[in-house]
Formats: structure tokens, C-alpha cells, sequence
């Protein structure tokens, strides 16, 4: 296929996205360059028409500050109560999104969208609540400014020298279906600021001597335009490739920002984010672990990492934490494998000096980055912010006293050592001596009691052993070499040792992980009980993070409940089933009906105790993983634990149910061929008996001709003969229903062999007398204890089945006896005998030997006998005899007091 027309063809992802949110609400952002512009007049303004237009518009959430048009406007639209909030004492006023969602108007007004919510809120940010009301199908006017966009927020802060701390994610406006800008001139903007109807009067001379001044208004009108204009862009280019319009079409790429704990990363994740916009590529944030950087990490670089790579995945992008040696050689590893592009990382802040002993690390990553363009940003550090994420291990104290004590104790057992032995040992094998508490501080408690046990050690040394003795005083100056060479050592060793054992102990934990993922997944991989999965996956995670966790899935009725959980706490029983309290319970609830994350360490209802992860796969979801966290923060390292357990879980839940669908189906393909056979049957085996009974009574009504005595007995006889034909075909069915649902039940009692084969017979009725019966049937037979009912169905169907393919006037023979510990009983006929390729077969539901042609049958009545010897735990065959006909036979197992062992009394069949 030509270039031009494959890139023109529709994308399927763009499709499918088109799909879903035709099932969405509409999105509507009236977007303007400052406050003031009129945004939420003219949302207003636009409210009215649609209300006119017969729409059912409600408010939201309106902010009017006072302004006596926009009040005016807000009276004549319908409006939903705002919920009340306590707060620190205080009753504070919130958008009550519950009541919009029970309402479910067609349009609703939400004025600001960046606005941050009280805390105690369902969601943090008032955006994530919009996302709610469109994912409910309700459309939403909304307003925002472009200093709330948070890709220009690093832009805005250069141009007005505030840093705004309200924004929205780029993802939150490119779900918008129209963006409307609202403009005015700069000077009709300070005008009605000078008027007071932007701001109160006391904040308006402020305001225009910093953020409204002239220059940052026409800055902000040219952010508002261009971003507008983009959008329009990508609108245009979406429906030329929707309508396979030819034109100039972007190569699609890859822009990957490199992230570190540094607050400069927000500024080039941002910038990063723009250029991918502009070049329509894909944002990919790598954040690399260096062997000699990650162990050092404290709380506060592990919550601005996190915070970081959280920026990029709300920007749209996509985030990979890698671990290495080389900076320079992993990054471009990273960009190489995932097709990247360009790259964008941040201008070195090092001094001049410190590059030329360690190299720039830009200079090596343009020298080595053929054909990968690479775009350097300078910015200044922000400030840092409390994080909405907590992602942070317990980090040790910065200075542990005791740790160092115990350095400074094996100092001074050393010392004592090389005090009495001194007169033994040279000066350097003292000097080697004291290394030992280092290497052993460093070892077991890190590299900051090794430091101090290392300079105690050079100190002891100096004013015990290095002349003059008992002063801190050298008089040659060798060893003041020795003493710097000492410390220089001391502390290489130190460090590399606390490194290792850091590095060891995070292989250990990794280790950890990774197995228990690995048993999780082995242990689930054949299992069809969502009861079992859900318990596996609450010990192997509780275990592994040692925290709380449970797992609610539906029932039938699509209620959550917990089936399975895991405590921590000693007292209880770890595998005790979890009771959540109510608000814990609903945050769950809410968690799977969105499948969205929610809870503590979320931006969606944070105040619960418990971390709630939907399994999701695909579109569904099949429960949900809640992991208690409380005041305990949640690592990185754990983050990731949780989501692929939710994945490994929403994947067995997923082959769980695809397992059930297989067996319905395969069930209803059973039933369905079980239906035909059944309509099969009778069609061809009541047909004839019908026929038969139908014309033997349509002569006996005939009063036109008088029938002797005989030929009326003779009709009669007929007529019973088809009913009782009628009768059995009608008995085998029944029973194969009753075996197909499970309802048929043994009951057992003491059974005679001999009374069973005369009811049999009896049961045969006149049929039987055509035939020459014999019956072998010794008198030391022991009683049997059985389902009477059941065996005599069994001989019936036997003998019916010798009835059929043996000529009028053959013999068939009874046969029962007792072998070892088993009652045997047979039916012989002398017909033609079973095809030997048909022996294996006849007991099977439906099936029927090749001949002869003339014999009809359900190929029921085997099978049924088949079921209801094994369910009294015997057997059954069928064989050819040496002197012609066949002989089928079934043999009962008999305790030692003479009855028989069924399988279990009242099994089901």
C-alpha cells in the first residue's frame, strides 16, 4: 500500500476513542486570558439560549463575585443546592456533584474549573468531578483561564512572576469537544478592573501593579490565542484523517523528558509536553536510578520524584523508571529502544569546575545521541509543594547516635588490643587494626557511623601510639600523610561498603517482589475459583508489603463483597474475613462502578484509610484491591507491587469469567444438541406407537363393521402394546433430564434381586411374552441395598434392548450370581450380537449401533443404566457371547455384612 493512503487511513485507537465518548457527555470550556474577560457571563448568556431552546439546564456551581449582571443572569437558570462541608470548625460551601448525578439534567454550569476542592470532597480538584458528570453522560459549560493550564504554568510564572498552584491537565481540556476563547482589549480589562467588577476595591491596585499590568495581559492574550489555534489545528487535521483528506501530515514521534528529584523537572516536563504537542507526538518521562545516586534518596527526593512522574502521566504521557550505571548510556538506551525522537533535559546548574572533573552530562548525550535530536532547557527551581502523592520509605534518623556508639565501642575494644600488644606490633599493623571497626560500622549500620568511628580511630591512634604518646601533637610529618591516607581510605571503604549493603538489601526486596509475583501468578494460573484468587492475591500482597489489604468482588446481584483479606495485626486471624467500615466501603464502591483509583495516597476522596485499585481489563471490571495505608506512605517500589497485582488479579478474574461464558456455552451447545436428539426421538419413536394406536382406535369406533371377538382383542392389545412403547420412550427421557440437571437422587433400601427381575418383567407386560424368558437365579443371593426403582429401570431397559434385536420366539436369558464380593446380573439375548467397533460406544448418550436398520431407539437407555450403576459404585459392559447374541451386564460391590456399597447415599446422579 502506497505511504500517502496508509497514513491517511483512519487511526483505530482515534475510532474507538470517537465511539466511546459519543456515550459521554459534551465538554464546553469558555477560556479567557485573565479574570475578568467575561467567561462566566457569557457561559450564562449561552445557558439562556439553550434553555429557551427547551434543554434542561441546571447550575452547578456558579462564582458571580459580587457583579450585579452576572447575578442577574444566575436567577433565571434553575440551580442545585450546594453541599455543606465542615472544615476546620467552619461550614464551608462545595459543589454537590451526588445530587447532579441523581438529577441527571442535560446541561450543567461549572463555573472555574481548576478551583481546588475542600478537603473531605469525593475528589480533590473540581476537574476530576466534571470527568464524573461527562463520564455519567451529562453535558458541562465550564470556564477557565490559560494560567490554569498546567503545561503553561512554568510560562505563566516567567511572564507575571506568579506561580499559580490551581491547574488542570492538559488530558482534562483535550476530552473538551468545543473551546471557546473570550477576549478583550487589555485596556477594557483594566477599565473594569479601575470599576471594580473584577475584584473587590481593596485588591485592585494591587492587582495591577503585578499580574494585570498591560504587557502580562497581551503575554497571556498570545497564550490564550495560540493555544486556542492549536486546538483548532488538531481539530482540522482530525477531520481531514477522518474524511481521508489528502495533506501535509506530521511523521509521528516520540519526546522523552528526563526526570529526576530535582523541582526543575516539573519546569521540563511542561516544555517537554509542549513540544510534543507542537511535533504531534507521543511524551515518554524516564526517570534513571543510578547505582551510586538512588540509595541516598531520602523521603523528600523520593515524593518529588513521584510528584514528577504523576505530572507526566496527568499531562498525558507515559512514565518508566529504569536502573543503571551509565546516566548517559542508559538514557540513550531508553530513547533507542522506544523509538524516541528527541530529547529535552535540563541545562547542567554545576559549576565550571565540577564538569571538568566529572564531564557534562549534556555535552556526552549530544556527542553520542546520533540522529536523536536533543533540546536543553534552562529554568529556575521552584519552589517545592506538598504532595498529593505521598511515595516515601521511613528514611533513618540523619545522625544514629546508637549506631555510631556501637562504632565507637568496637574502637575501643580495638584499642585496647593494640594497648596490650602493642610492644608485639608495628605501627602499621596497629593502623590496619583500626580499618576493622570501620569496615564493620559501614557494614552493619552505614556509612555515617563509619565517618565517625574512622576519624575517632585516627584521633586514638595519633594520641595513643604516634610519638609524642598522650598528645594530639606529630612530630613527623610522614604521618600526617599516613593519618589523611587513613581517612581517605577509611572513608572509599565506608561508602562502597554502606552502597553494597544498601544495594544488597533493595536486591533482596526486589527479589522479594519478583517472587511473590511469580508465586501469585503460578498458584492462580489454573485456578476457576474467583473466591481462591482473591484470598491468594490478599496474603501474597499483605505479606509482601506487610500492610492490611482485602478484595471485594460482585456478586450475581453486582454487590461488593469481601472475599478475601489479610491482617497485619497479630491478634486476628490474617486470613479472618476484613469488615470495612461504611465510608471505607462506599470509596470502594465508587472505585469499581468508575473503575478509577481512589483513596488515601489519591486525589479522588484521599481522606479514606484504604488505597482502592479496580481490576480492570479492558472495559470491565471485575472487582476491587484495597490496600490500608493510613499514615504509612506508600514507595514507588509498592505503587507498582499494587497495580500489577490488580492486573495479574483482573486477568484471572477476566479468564475466570471467560471460562464460565466457555462452559455455558458449551452447555448450551450440549442442551441444544440434547433438544434435537430429543425432538429427534420424538419424532421417529412416538410416531409410530401414535400411528399404531391412532388407526387400531379409529377401527374400533368404526360401527360400520362388527369385529369378532378376537380382532377386537387383538386391537386392544395393539393399542397397549404403543402405549407401554410410549410409556418407556417417555420414562428414558424424563430420566436423561433429570440426570442432565443434577436431580436425581439415590434412595436406598434393602433390595431382592428376584423381586426386581419379576416387576421388571412385569413391567414388560405382554411384550415379554412373545419371547422365551429364562431366568438364572440362585437362592443364596444376599440382599442388596440399592435404589429398588432404579435397578428395576435398569433390567426394563435391558430387556427392552434384547427385545429389539431378538426374533419373535428367541430365548433371552436373566442371569444373576455372586462373585467374590460382587453381585453380578446380565441380560443375554440371541440377536445378531454389537459390531465390535460399536462395543466401546454403547453406553454413550445418543448412540446407536450400525445395525440392523430396522431397530429404532433414542440411544438413551443404555446411558441411563450407565449412570445408574456407577452412581452405586459399579460397573457395567456389554459383550458378544461365544454362541451368538449379545450380552449386556452390570455388576454391584458387597460389604461384608451382604449389602452393597453404593458411591454414596443420596449422591446426586
Amino acid at each position: 500500500m502506497p505511504k500517502d493512503k496508509a497514513d491517511n487511513r483512519p487511526n483505530p485507537d482515534a475510532l474507538l476513542e470517537k465511539i466511546h465518548k459519543e456515550t459521554k457527555g459534551k465538554l464546553t470550556v469558555f477560556l479567557g486570558a485573565a479574570a475578568g474577560v467575561g467567561k462566566t457571563f457569557t457561559m450564562l448568556e449561552a445557558a439562556h439560549d439553550r434553555l429557551a431552546e427547551g434543554v434542561n439546564v441546571i447550575i452547578g456551581w456558579i462564582e458571580t463575585h459580587g457583579r450585579v449582571e452576572t447575578e442577574k443572569l444566575v436567577a433565571g437558570l434553575p440551580c442545585i443546592a450546594p453541599k455543606i462541608i465542615e472544615y476546620r470548625g467552619k461550614e464551608l460551601k462545595e459543589m454537590d456533584t451526588d445530587a447532579l448525578l441523581r438529577e441527571k439534567p442535560e446541561l450543567v454550569l461549572v463555573d472555574e474549573l481548576a478551583h481546588t476542592n475542600i478537603p473531605g470532597s469525593r475528589h480533590v480538584r473540581r476537574f476530576q468531578d466534571v470527568e464524573e458528570l461527562l463520564a455519567a453522560g451529562i453535558n458541562v459549560y465550564t470556564t477557565l483561564n490559560i494560567q490554569h493550564i498546567e503545561s503553561l504554568n512554568d510560562v505563566v510564572a516567567q511572564i507575571t512572576g506568579v506561580i499559580v498552584r490551581e491547574t488542570v491537565p492538559d488530558s482534562a481540556l483535550e476530552q473538551a469537544d468545543n473551546i471557546q476563547l473570550i477576549d478583550i482589549p487589555p485596556e477594557d480589562l483594566i477599565k473594569r478592573l479601575k470599576e471594580g467588577k473584577v475584584y473587590v476595591p481593596g485588591q485592585v491596585e494591587q492587582a495591577l501593579k503585578k499580574f494585570f499590568r498591560p504587557g502580562n495581559i497581551n503575554a497571556l492574550r498570545e497564550l490564550a490565542l495560540r493555544f486556542t489555534a492549536s486546538r483548532v489545528d488538531q481539530d482540522m487535521a482530525e477531520y481531514m484523517r477522518s474524511h481521508q483528506i489528502a495533506g501535509p501530515w506530521p511523521a509521528a514521534g516520540r519526546v522523552m523528558v528526563c526526570v529526576s528529584a530535582s523541582p526543575f523537572s516539573a519546569q521540563l516536563i511542561r516544555a517537554a509536553r509542549r513540544l510534543s504537542g507542537g511535533l504531534h507526538a507521543d511524551l515518554l518521562a524516564v526517570h534513571i536510578e543510578t547505582m551510586g545516586r538512588r540509595f541516598p534518596m531520602g523521603d523528600k527526593e523520593r515524593d518529588r520524584v513521584a510528584r514528577n512522574l504523576r505530572l507526566a502521566e496527568e499531562l498525558g504521557g507515559k512514565t518508566l523508571t529504569v536502573v543503571g550505571k551509565d546516566l548517559v548510556q542508559e538514557i540513550l538506551d531508553v530513547a533507542r529502544s522506544h523509538n524516541v525522537t528527541a530529547i529535552v533535559i535540563g541545562k547542567p546548574r554545576h559549576s565550571r569546575l565540577w564538569e571538568l572533573l566529572h564531564g557534562s552530562l549534556v555535552d556526552k548525550l549530544i556527542r553520542k545521541s546520533s540522529g536523536i535530536n536533543v533540546y536543553v532547557i534552562q529554568g529556575v527551581a521552584e519552589e517545592d509543594q506538598a504532595a498529593s502523592i505521598k511515595t516515601a520509605l521511613p528514611a533513618p534518623p540523619a545522625v544514629p547516635w546508637l549506631y555510631t556508639c556501637g562504632g565507637l565501642v568496637m574502637t575501643a575494644a580495638v584499642t585496647a588490643v593494640n594497648w596490650h600488644f602493642q610492644l608485639q606490633l608495628e605501627l602499621v599493623n596497629i593502623a590496619l587494626l583500626y580499618l576493622l571497626p570501620v569496615l564493620l560500622t559501614a557494614e552493619w549500620w552505614g556509612r555515617w557511623p563509619s565517618y565517625v568511628t574512622a576519624v575517632v580511630s585516627v584521633l586514638t591512634f595519633d594520641f595513643l601510639f604516634v610519638p609524642p604518646i598522650l598528645t594530639f601533637t606529630v612530630y613527623d610529618i610522614r604521618y600526617l600523610w599516613s593519618f589523611l591516607i587513613f581517612l581517605v581510605v577509611s572513608f572509599l571503604i565506608g561508602g562502597r561498603t554502606d552502597l553494597l549493603r544498601r544495594e544488597a538489601q533493595a536486591a533482596r526486596l526486589r527479589e522479594k517482589s519478583i517472587r511473590a509475583l511469580y508465586e501469585f501468578s503460578r498458584q492462580i494460573a489454573a485456578v476457576s475459583d474467583m473466591t481462591r484468587i482473591a484470598q491468594e492475591l490478599a496474603n501474597h500482597a499483605g505479606e509482601t508489603i506487610g500492610r492490611t489489604t482485602v478484595v471485594l468482588i460482585p456478586d450475581d446481584n453486582g454487590k461488593l463483597n469481601v472475599q478475601g483479606a489479610y491482617n497485619t495485626t497479630p491478634a486476628v486471624d490474617r486470613n479472618k474475613s476484613q469488615v470495612l467500615p461504611e465510608a471505607e466501603y462506599a470509596v470502594a464502591v465508587w472505585a469499581y462502578e468508575q473503575g478509577q483509583v481512589a483513596g488515601r495516597s489519591t486525589e479522588t476522596l484521599p481522606g479514606a484509610q484504604y488505597l482502592f485499585v479496580p481490576l480492570v481489563t479492558g472495559d470491565k471490571t471485575g472487582g476491587v484491591f484495597g490496600v490500608h495505608i493510613a499514615n504509612q506512605k506508600v514507595t514507588p517500589e509498592e505503587r507498582r507491587l499494587i497495580d500489577s497485582w490488580a492486573g495479574l488479579a483482573a486477568i484471572a478474574a477476566e479468564r475466570v469469567k471467560l471460562a464460565e461464558t466457555a462452559r455455558q456455552a458449551a452447555l448450551l451447545a450440549e442442551s441444544d444438541k440434547l433438544r434435537t436428539a430429543l425432538f429427534n426421538s420424538i419424532s421417529h419413536e412416538l410416531r409410530t406407537p401414535l400411528s399404531t394406536i391412532t388407526g387400531a382406535v379409529s377401527t374400533l369406533l368404526d360401527t360400520g363393521v362388527e369385529y369378532s371377538k378376537d380382532i377386537r382383542c387383538e386391537l386392544l392389545e395393539t393399542v397397549q402394546e404403543g402405549a407401554s412403547r410410549m410409556e418407556r420412550v417417555v420414562s428414558n427421557l424424563l430420566d436423561t433430564a433429570r440426570l442432565e440437571s443434577g436431580m436425581l437422587r439415590l434412595k436406598t433400601d434393602w433390595c431382592d434381586v428376584e423381586d426386581i427381575v419379576g416387576t421388571a418383567l412385569r413391567r414388560m407386560g405382554d411384550l415379554a411374552g412373545k419371547y422365551l424368558i429364562k431366568t438364572t437365579l440362585p437362592d443364596d443371593l444376599p440382599l442388596i441395598r440399592a435404589d429398588c426403582v432404579l435397578l428395576e429401570q435398569v433390567l426394563v431397559n435391558f430387556i427392552d434392548n434384547a427385545v429389539k434385536y431378538s426374533a419373535v420366539g428367541s430365548a433371552i436369558t436373566i442371569a444373576a450370581w455372586q462373585q467374590g464380593n460382587m453381585v453380578k446380573v446380565s441380560v443375554a439375548d440371541n440377536g445378531p450380537g454389537i459390531p465390535e467397533a460399536d462395543i466401546p460406544h454403547v453406553f454413550e448418550k445418543f448412540y446407536r449401533a450400525s445395525q440392523p436398520s430396522r431397530v429404532s431407539g433414542t440411544g438413551l437407555g443404555l446411558s441411563i443404566c450407565k449412570s445408574i450403576i456407577e452412581a452405586h459404585g459399579g460397573q457395567i459392559w456389554a459383550e458378544n457371547s461365544p454362541e451368538g447374541g449379545a450380552t449386556v451386564s452390570f455388576s454391584l460391590p458387597i460389604r461384608g455384612d451382604g449389602a452393597v456399597i453404593p458411591a454414596e447415599a443420596g449422591e446426586l446422579l
